[in-house]
């Protein structure tokens, strides 16, 4: 009984945190007579739901394209950054150089410059490249911002991996290489798992760039597609937006709480220890 108020108070906290998502999720099967009247419930149906919005969403505003372009942009980025965050993170966290660390931490200072000081110079790097309105374009620019956090939290992880164990990897006949696959890469799961969650949230939720760099519906990925083609002038399809939150929200939210552990170990103690 004396812990009741606790639970309480975390349960009322729940539902606060959960009630924008119940209430996209209402909206997305609500009429446009239940909706848009302002003395009905906003959380019941006061008329009966219907799936027509969700239709809409797929036949009328190309989601599906747009979620095949965040998701294949999205893993392409992950790879990205792992294939050359991972290596410049363990060079830096093995190097015995004075300057390592303060170059670890200069690394990570590139990921606060606003993006709109950048836009300029990366505009004309896509240009040059030749991927303007491509969806690749932002395959080229997302890794300029995952790849400096993930060398700064994977740094801090790799520290507190102990040399000894490499030292003992390569007396068994492994190279560096090896040891750094076999026997680092394992201990350090947490720390790619928050890297991964990382790249891919980022990538899924930036606007700036993927507005700027990318034109056409078909190149477009949800954080631009889905806006564009439900907001048009004064016309809000706002039963189609709410649903498109929901559809992305949930799986999302799925692999991050299948990974939660793993996640806040690799947040934690690659930014506390080293």
């Amino acid at each position: 009984m004396r812990r009741a108020p606790l639970y309480l108070a975390a349960i009322m906290v729940a539902l606060c945190s959960a009630a924008p998502f119940l209430w996209s999720l209402v909206t997305a099967f609500k009429q446009n007579r239940d909706l848009y009247n302002p003395d009905n419930n906003p959380f019941l149906y006061n008329r009966p739901p219907t799936p027509d919005h969700i239709t809409y969403l797929f036949t009328n505003a190309s989601f599906g394209t747009f979620a095949w372009n965040t998701l294949w942009v999205g893993v392409l980025v992950v790879g990205i950054t792992l294939l050359l965050g991972l290596p410049a993170a363990y060079a830096l966290a093995r190097l015995d150089r004075p300057w390592a660390g303060w170059f670890g931490i200069a690394i990570f200072l590139v990921y606060l410059v606003p993006p709109s000081l950048l836009f300029l110079s990366l505009s004309r790097i896509v240009v040059a490249a030749g991927l303007q309105d491509s969806t690749w374009s932002l395959v080229l620019i997302y890794p300029t911002i995952t790849i400096p956090v993930s060398i700064w939290l994977l740094i801090g992880f790799l520290k507190a991996v102990p040399r000894d164990i490499e030292e003992q990897a390569m007396v068994d006949g492994y190279s560096r290489l090896g040891a750094f696959w076999r026997a680092v890469v394992p201990l350090t799961f947490p720390g790619i798992v928050a890297v991964i969650v990382f790249a891919f949230t980022l990538t899924a939720s930036e606007f700036i760039y993927a507005l700027a760099f990318v034109s056409p519906s078909s190149e477009k990925v949800i954080s631009t597609g889905v806006p564009t083609e439900l907001i048009r002038g004064d016309v809000f399809f706002w039963q189609s937006l709410q649903a498109a939150t929901v559809l992305v929200a949930l799986p999302i939210a799925f692999v991050f709480n299948l990974f939660l552990d793993r996640f806040i170990t690799g947040f934690t103690q690659g930014a506390v220890k080293g």
